[in-house]
């Protein structure tokens, strides 16, 4: 019989590896042990209703599609730091939108959707060893990925002015939050900003889900009431993948800082991390365009009511949620006992453990399926 083309043979044994692997560095990626929940959904004979993720369904905005295909012809590289159209576009949305004034050209800078700048951010800053990186209790995974990344060393917060700011290098904050839906106050930003300021802690504020305020208004870090008209020691991080739909098309920027800018700036040339550039002519026609920003809230925000109608008459109670695309729900029972009950209904959610051992009660439910699929959770929840 032929020997196995991948046997060990007697004479070569195999080799161990000393680079370590990802397990050795990262935890286990959360949305694996979904997967037997998501088989028992999709199994419903009306189908699966996924509301573990929020990925868009809905579609890209026409006045977007229009501006990605006449860029479509664009054989040569783009530049790392943007068009001058991209630059205008984001200076401007940035004042119009968050409050800021006199914006200028270097405190803007686009990157390749917001998860890459989360997850890549502390290893660019240099982070490493001996650093820490701080975050919310209950959090986006990503932000202490990229912690451990870079080898520095994540910690949890409830107030982050109350961190011990030794080897603290970076603050995340997180409003609209995922996955809570919580709303920062312009006096708690304040705070917080003035905290990082007096203990030279760089401030990055996720604000990816800021055009989706329900019950509460979202307000920039670089809003003047906030960081006092100056942007040094500030970052914000903003994504047209929830406003516009524009997920699959990896459209994001940050803002603040020119200092930070600028070094990062650097590094995103010498790695080549660049925004394609019928991408670019994409958000540049996004961000000038507030229209179908509000026909997407609308959807959202017929979704949410029907959700949350149909999860409290089912015995949930929805917590904080203000914004965002999520409900954070709980049935006082442990999360994972809820995702299996739900599964067996057909319904996917994401159990509330994945964003820190604080959510070990909740499950996080998206509002980021059709209205079709809506009322099918509607229906099944109120059966």
């Amino acid at each position: 019989m032929a020997e196995s083309p991948i046997a060990e043979s007697p004479e070569r044994p195999r080799e161990v590896s000393t680079v370590p692997g990802v397990s050795d560095r990262l935890p286990v990626f959360p949305w694996d042990r979904l997967e037997p929940y998501k088989a028992t959904a999709a199994a419903h004979a009306d189908g699966i209703v996924d509301l573990s993720v929020g990925t868009p369904v809905d579609p890209v905005p026409a006045v977007i599609r229009k501006a990605i295909a006449a860029a479509s012809d664009s054989p040569g590289y783009p530049t790392v730091w943007g068009t001058a159209a991209l630059r205008d576009a984001l200076t401007g949305w940035v004042e119009r939108r968050l409050g800021a004034t006199g914006v200028r050209h270097t405190e803007v800078l686009p990157v390749v959707g917001s998860k890459e700048l989360v997850a890549w951010l502390p290893t660019q800053l240099g982070l490493g060893p001996g650093d820490r990186v701080a975050l919310p209790r209950l959090a986006y995974p990503t932000y202490e990925v990229g912690a451990r990344l870079a080898g520095a060393e994540p910690v949890v917060y409830d107030d982050p002015t109350e961190l011990d700011p030794a080897g603290l290098r970076l603050l995340w904050l997180n409003s609209p939050s995922n996955p809570t839906g919580r709303v920062l106050g312009k006096d708690e930003l304040r705070a917080a900003v003035a905290w990082a300021r007096e203990h030279g802690v760089l401030v990055v504020s996720d604000e990816c889900y800021l055009e989706l305020g329900w019950e509460a208004d979202p307000v920039s870090v670089l809003h003047p009431e906030v960081c006092d008209g100056r942007f040094d020691g500030v970052v914000a991080v903003h994504s047209l993948s929830k406003r516009s739909n524009l997920a699959g098309y990896r459209a994001a920027f940050i803002a603040g800082d020119e200092a930070v800018l600028g070094e990062l700036l650097k590094i995103r040339k010498h790695s080549g991390m660049m925004v394609p550039a019928p991408v670019q002519a994409a958000t540049v026609a996004a961000l000038a365009d507030d229209g179908h920003v509000a026909e997407q809230r609308a959807r959202y925000a017929a979704r949410r009511t029907a959700l949350r109608g149909a999860l409290e008459s089912a015995g949930f109670r929805i917590e904080h949620s203000e914004a965002s695309l999520y409900l954070w729900s709980t049935r006082d029972e442990p999360c994972w006992d809820t995702v299996a009950d739900l599964a067996e209904r057909g319904i996917l959610v994401a159990p509330g453990d994945f964003y820190g051992s604080a959510g070990e009660r909740f499950v996080r439910v998206a509002l980021t399926v059709s209205d079709e699929r809506v009322a099918a959770a509607v229906e099944r929840l109120r059966a």
